[in-house]
């Protein structure tokens, strides 16, 4: 299993469209091969902060099977103009 961990800064003022989007985002994510779960939690201290975990059966689910397919773009277009920055994307795999 691998663990893919963005930290999203949300523009000022755009957070509830944002979170709108997201949902229908999950969507499709959900309907990926090898997509076992995702959450996005919001931050506390900084409320355009979130973090999004996905979990992926393989890396390469998500970065060729999911970053290559037309089901991305949609994906790409309800969520990518909210960022600033973009965020980085780092995938983790458990030790223990």
């Amino acid at each position: 299993m691998i663990l893919e961990v963005a930290m999203l800064q949300v523009k000022f003022g755009m957070t509830e469209e944002f979170e709108g989007n997201f949902r229908q985002a999950s969507n499709i994510i959900s309907t990926m091969k090898g997509y076992i779960d995702h959450e996005l939690q919001k931050c506390i201290e900084d409320s355009n902060k979130y973090i999004l975990l996905v979990k992926w059966e393989t890396l390469e689910d998500h970065t060729i099977g999911f970053r290559e397919s037309k089901e991305y773009l949609e994906w790409k277009s309800l969520l990518h103009h909210f960022y600033d920055p973009f965020p980085t994307v780092e995938h983790f795999e458990r030790i223990v």
